[in-house]
């Protein structure tokens, strides 16, 4: 056991969950550190007397994790290895009362909003001059951006608003300064992320504004790569296409997730688009902005999800062809709108839908990397995993997309740095190349 010492509070913080989450957990970093305090972001070392956990409550599978970890730390705090433990993130902010009764060794639960609060309880002061600074955690290289908090949408499955509550925007102003912090700090790349960013600036601006946005970020100087995140398809800026078109810093890449696309579903689901919007839009997209790599994400087992809507989705995956994607068995949740509706769909035939189309986005993938043997593609190269250098292309994002893998006793590269590589072969998501001058 640890014996507590007149030794200043060391603060370890856990993210769990989404990018955004990252960016929260980033901004207590820098408010700690801002005060003076020692902390660290998800230390090997348990050196550290305060364990702060940023939890998810996103889904099912997400919940659970938190779960455990702040169980985790409930033990390591009776067995005396820890003196604080504090949790903070979304499920803390949507089921603050059952986490104060279930789990009562947590020193304190703070919600999504209440940063001042919990550095208030931690000591800190929250200094307003540190606004558009921030100390990342990811490599130096690249940071997520959130340019806007909570959502405005009433999608029929999603519990994001109770967790992170209505559309806010930051301002450009605001937006750009920390960019350019970011970029001063070695950031080359920023993934701008929200929970919806095509609906930036309406609440601020009385219009969208993410085309004055992108434009805006694309003028800081030294910042080579901005890539789109969740871009929501109903009321899409179509006027940011001739921008991705013609900016080399912006990428040929948008994440937009449009979850199904059969009209059934989409209705359904509260998406306020119909199959026919969505591949007019798709379409649109492909056309005015040559090469794009477009990522999506879908939904299986929504309640009403027939077979027949199950084999129009997959059709859809077939038909055109993603370069990236990703799929998620439904998860009921409380208070959404869909928990009014009968989860009828087996946990096993969601998992065996997800996987169905996952087969078919494998075989896609596969095509897609063999066409790309004897290009040569610009890579930015994250870290060094066994014997390889491993990067990434335009076409992908961190963690959730497609790798190069450039062997490291034939080739040398610094990691943080852009090289051209020459693709030699190709697994069903991963390219494997040579560095070429």
């Amino acid at each position: 056991m640890r014996t507590r010492s007149l030794k200043p509070d060391k603060f370890n913080i856990i993210t769990l969950g989404c990018s955004k989450n990252v960016v929260d957990s980033e901004v207590l970093l820098s408010q700690l550190k801002g005060n003076g305090m020692e902390v660290t972001h998800e230390s090997a070392k348990n050196d550290a007397n305060v364990i702060i956990v940023n939890t998810c409550g996103f889904i099912d599978n997400a919940k659970q994790e938190s779960i455990d970890t702040i169980l985790h730390y409930v033990e390591e705090k009776e067995a005396g290895k820890i003196d604080k433990l504090y949790v903070t993130g979304c499920l803390s902010h949507r089921y603050k009362e059952d986490l104060l009764n279930e789990i009562p060794q947590v020193d304190a639960f703070f919600g999504t909003l209440e940063l001042p609060n919990l550095l208030k309880t931690l000591g800190a002061d929250y200094k307003h001059e540190l606004i558009g600074e921030r100390l990342t955690t990811t490599p130096a290289h690249y940071s997520y951006l959130k340019i806007s908090e909570g959502c405005n949408r009433p999608c029929s499955f999603c519990a994001i608003p109770l967790m992170r509550g209505k559309h806010v925007s930051k301002s450009i102003d605001q937006i750009v300064l920390e960019a350019t912090n970011l970029v001063r700090n070695g950031t080359k790349e920023i993934m701008m992320i929200a929970q919806d960013s095509t609906y930036y600036g309406i609440d601020l601006y009385g219009e969208r504004k993410l085309a004055e946005l992108m434009t805006a970020l694309s003028d800081v100087n030294g910042l080579e790569w901005i890539r789109l995140h969740y871009a929501y398809p109903s009321q899409f800026p179509e006027e940011i296409l001739p921008l991705m078109a013609e900016r080399d810093n912006i990428c040929k890449y948008l994440d937009m997730p449009v979850q199904h696309i059969s009209d059934n579903m989409l209705k359904t689901m509260r998406r306020g688009i119909t199959r026919r919007r969505t591949y007019e839009l798709l379409e649109k997209i492909k056309s005015q902005v040559p090469g794009i790599a477009l990522r999506t994400t879908l939904l299986v087992g929504h309640p009403g999800e027939t077979e027949k809507d199950f084999e129009e989705l997959k059709q859809f995956v077939s038909d055109f062809e993603f370069d990236r994607l990703g799929v998620f068995p439904y998860s009921h949740e409380d208070n959404t709108h869909a928990y009014s509706l009968e989860d009828s769909i087996p946990a096993e035939e969601k998992e065996r839908r997800s996987e169905e189309i996952m087969a078919i986005q494998q075989e896609i993938s596969l095509k897609k990397n063999q066409a790309k043997i004897g290009q040569t593609l610009k890579v930015l190269f994250d870290t060094k995993e066994g014997g390889y250098f491993v990067g990434r292309t335009e076409a992908d994002s961190p963690e959730v997309d497609n790798e190069v893998l450039v062997d490291a006793k034939t080739n040398y590269v610094r990691i943080g740095d852009f090289a051209n590589v020459k693709i030699t072969g190709n697994s069903d998501f991963d390219l494997y190349g040579n560095i070429v001058s």
